[in-house]
């Protein structure tokens, strides 16, 4: 894991060396968290995607939701929720799903705007995700259409955290115990209502700090070691 992140932070300076001035260069101009440095004194930004599917190259990005975490605290204050106006109708199926509708997003904000108030936000953070793949790709996918530059990120994924902890028991599971929803009812946090992007921001935020305070009192984990 610390050759991974020591490997980040070469590719951040390969990147900002070739970055157009803007959100990108911002963002990368910003050295990443120390790897060694405790999970709980890391600055953290919970984020969440919904989309209008799971591909990337072919779906969009609906929504972004944030969350700050500073000192293992949760910040909300620091909030963030918004809709993008993307293009094409949407499909009935999804919407049953977030909620959104062609009215709504018709009234967000241009795809460019959110993303720059992401990276700015995220700028010297760690990204906390459940289920790293969306977010990272469609996050990538996003900058490199915005400024011809796929940008890294330090990521922690709750899902991956969860993983190992089941692995480590030699016992079988089922891959339905990893979900977000089923997650925070094994760890007895509150219900909450689902496929919201801030919503599901601070459910991950919430299950980050059960899954860390399950490790001790023996063990405070590094931000190395939950790194993707």
């Amino acid at each position: 894991m610390l050759q991974q992140m020591f490997g980040l932070e070469a590719r951040r300076k390969r990147l900002l060396r070739k970055a157009p001035e803007g959100p990108i260069k911002d963002f990368l101009s910003v050295p990443f968290p120390d790897p060694k440095s405790s999970v709980e004194n890391t600055s953290i930004l919970a984020v969440d995607f919904e989309t209008t599917g799971l591909d990337p190259v072919k779906d969009q990005i609906l929504s972004v939701g944030s969350i700050v975490m500073n000192n293992s605290e949760i910040v909300l204050s620091s909030a963030y929720h918004q809709v993008i106006c993307v293009e094409g109708d949407l499909k009935e199926e999804n919407v049953v799903i977030h909620q959104i509708t062609d009215d709504a997003k018709s009234k967000g904000e241009a795809l460019e705007q959110v993303i720059t108030d992401l990276l700015n936000n995220l700028a010297g953070k760690v990204m906390l995700v459940h289920f790293a793949r969306i977010e990272r790709n469609f996050l990538q996918r996003a900058c490199k259409q915005l400024w011809g530059v796929a940008p890294v990120f330090p990521i922690i994924d709750t899902l991956m955290i969860a993983k190992r902890r089941l692995d480590k028991r030699g016992l079988p599971y089922q891959p339905s115990e990893l979900r977000l929803s089923n997650l925070r009812d094994w760890h007895e946090l509150p219900h909450f209502y689902a496929h919201n992007a801030l919503n599901d921001a601070l459910a991950t935020a919430e299950v980050l700090m059960a899954e860390i305070e399950l490790a001790k009192p023996d063990y405070s984990p590094p931000l190395k070691s939950i790194l993707l």
